[in-house]
């Protein structure tokens, strides 16, 4: 039976959950390669949260994409929970997904034909587990963001804000070690996203996860320990 009480998956014995050293991306085009990423070092503890800023395209979604071992850098290294990404085959990368990382897409990328409980569950299938466990761990998820009335809905009947919040369960249902977010909190009002964003805290606090959000909204400083600002392709840490 799945314990909602304690982490599904732990970090390996290491100082930093995150550890990038000299990242780049480029992409082609007709003109020639198109850098969106120079040279990126960041390291992440386990605790930590992180801001991430920038202007649209500055390479903030390439860059957790990276992170979530769903894009490849073109050069430099990246190392995960202590994993080295770059030898990992396509199904060490979707198992190493499934248990050690948690998404929060900015389009909520939640599956329209299953009901909000539903798909917060299809996030713990590939632990296993009985279905019963997975369930009810779904439905503490979604209470702990304030939907514990709307589980049986599907997102054609939730509100923007409230499909955002059910992408935000999603990601903490199996207690990641990381957690990526992309704007989480981009369609919520102000007193939703305290909430949301102190739910993601408490976990953390139960934990010990990373939390690495990029976004352009002013509530997330509140909850960062260290902002970094990406601008042409390189990270600086703001005082």
């Amino acid at each position: 039976m799945i314990d909602t009480s304690k982490p599904q998956a732990q970090a390996e014995p290491t100082e930093f959950i995150v550890q990038l050293h000299a990242v780049t991306k480029q992409y082609a085009s007709e003109a020639g390669p198109v850098p969106v990423l120079r040279g990126i070092d960041l390291c992440v503890a386990p605790g930590e949260t992180i801001m991430l800023k920038g202007v649209s395209g500055s390479g903030k979604s390439t860059l957790l994409h990276i992170l979530g071992a769903i894009d490849k850098p073109t050069s430099g290294a990246v190392q995960i929970c202590g994993e080295d990404l770059s030898v990992l085959n396509n199904q060490a990368q979707t198992t190493f997904r499934a248990q050690r990382l948690g998404f929060v897409f900015q389009f909520f990328n939640l599956i329209p034909t299953l009901t909000a409980s539903e798909n917060v569950v299809a996030a713990v299938d590939p632990l296993g587990g009985p279905r019963k466990a997975r369930e009810q761990s779904a439905v503490l998820a979604l209470q702990a963001v304030g939907l514990g009335e709307h589980v049986t809905k599907y997102p054609s009947q939730l509100s923007g804000g409230q499909q955002q919040r059910v992408a935000i369960a999603r990601a903490m249902v199996k207690r990641p070690t990381l957690i990526l977010a992309d704007e989480p909190t981009g369609a919520l009002d102000s007193a939703t996203a305290h909430q949301v964003l102190q739910c993601l805290k408490n976990m953390q606090r139960d934990t010990g996860c990373a939390l690495i959000i990029a976004t352009h909204d002013p509530i997330v400083t509140d909850y960062a320990d260290r902002i970094y600002r990406l601008d042409s392709g390189q990270l600086e840490e703001e005082a």
